[in-house]
């Protein structure tokens, strides 16, 4: 006994030191996870452009345009008041805001929404070159200048209301023909690029997003945005550009399709309690009625057999009677017991009985037709009673 308790301690030891072991590696993988996951995952809201939110291109100084430039949404610019190049230059589904109320109004939620978009965290670090990624929503900083060579690919994980916030240090500038891609659900409406000096969109750039710039935007031949370009210090230059301010798609609800549902179901559901309610009732009608019938058949065949029984009673006295008195062959069973012939004499006053008996119930149910009679008769007042009539008599 004594060497066998060290030996399980030595076990127990050796088990707890395993479990510790065991413990001390799962919270260091939890802790690595939680270290490794990218900051710039947590849900963000959009930013807020007050009334900027209706300018699709506003600048500080001057808007300039080359070409057959189309812009769908208000073009404005304040505290400057140049707008050059319209036409050409085409503005649909807005107006021009030249240093009005409006513009100069614009311009103030516009260094709001830029300072919001400038201090949302947490942030996640990226390359200076976005080039080839595909994002998550999130914040995304470059501590100096912000490039786009290729296409980056933004994935809002099918969540419409998924954002996403590029902070560029200083410059913000794209090559000819790069491209950002939406996937996952994802919507112009929530993309913002906040940049810390100045804009520029290569030609033949496919961009989508709302550009806050500190100083300058400039948007080069046959670049389109869907978003906004809008600068607060200085101008805003187009070359045969198509830009489109954007909305977000509101997630739709049928109303109607509901309710139309809801009172289906609710249809059915009264007619599957109905249903069964006047079937339960119509069963137990029927139940009824075969159970009345039943007794009836029962109560039928129950007077029959009495019938019956007492026919055979009565033929199998009578007959023995007869078979003894009139001494015949060994034929006839006589009367008595049915192997011996002895005690003949107690089928003979059995019948007698029976006879005697039966005239006992005629004679009963004869008196009280008479006592029925005695008592209805004054009633009816049809002549005299049965007992005047036997006083007569």
């Amino acid at each position: 006994m004594t060497s066998v308790l060290p030996c399980a301690r030595v076990g127990s030891r050796r088990g707890s030191v395993a479990l510790l072991a065991l413990t001390t590696s799962t919270a260091m993988v939890a802790l690595g996870a939680l270290i490794a996951a990218p900051a710039a995952s947590a849900a963000q809201p959009a930013v807020g452009l007050g009334t900027a939110t209706s300018y699709s291109v506003l600048a500080g100084t001057t808007v300039t345009n080359t070409g057959p430039s189309v812009i769908s949404g208000d073009l404005g610019v304040s505290p400057g008041s140049a707008i050059t190049g319209f036409p050409p230059g085409l503005v649909n589904n807005g107006a021009e805001h030249a240093a009005d109320a409006a513009a100069l109004q614009a311009e103030s939620d516009l260094t709001t929404a830029y300072n919001d978009a400038a201090g949302r965290t947490p942030v996640n670090t990226v390359s200076a070159d976005l080039g080839g990624q595909t994002l998550a929503p999130g914040v995304y900083q470059a501590s100096s200048a912000l490039s786009l060579t290729g296409t980056v690919t933004l994935d809002a994980q099918s969540d419409p209301n998924a954002v996403f916030v590029f902070q560029a240090g200083s410059t913000l500038i794209t090559a000819s023909n790069s491209t950002v891609n939406l996937i996952g659900g994802a919507q112009a409406c929530n993309v913002y690029w906040q940049v810390g000096s100045s804009a520029t969109l290569g030609t033949g750039t496919t961009f989508v997003g709302s550009i806050l710039a500190l100083t300058s935007a400039s948007v080069q031949t046959g670049a389109t945005v869907d978003g906004r370009v809008l600068a607060r210090n200085g101008q805003v230059s187009l070359d045969d550009n198509t830009i489109t301010r954007p909305a977000c798609a509101t997630p739709t609800t049928s109303a109607a399709t509901t309710t139309t549902t809801a009172t289906a179901a609710a249809a059915s559901v009264a007619t599957t309690t109905t249903a069964p309610k006047s079937t339960t009732v119509a069963a137990k009608a029927r139940a009824a009625k075969r159970r009345a019938a039943a007794l009836a058949a029962r109560r039928v065949a129950a007077a029959k057999a009495a019938a019956a029984k007492a026919a055979t009673t009565t033929t199998t006295t009578t007959t023995p009677s007869a078979a003894s008195g009139s001494g015949g062959s060994g034929s006839v069973i006589p009367a008595g017991h049915p192997q011996t012939g002895a005690g003949g004499a107690s089928h003979s006053s059995d019948g007698i009985l029976v006879a005697i008996g039966a005239l006992g119930v005629v004679g009963a149910g004869v008196a009280m037709n008479m006592a029925i009679r005695r008592r209805r008769m004054p009633l009816a007042g049809a002549g005299p009673s049965i007992g005047e009539l036997d006083g007569d008599e």
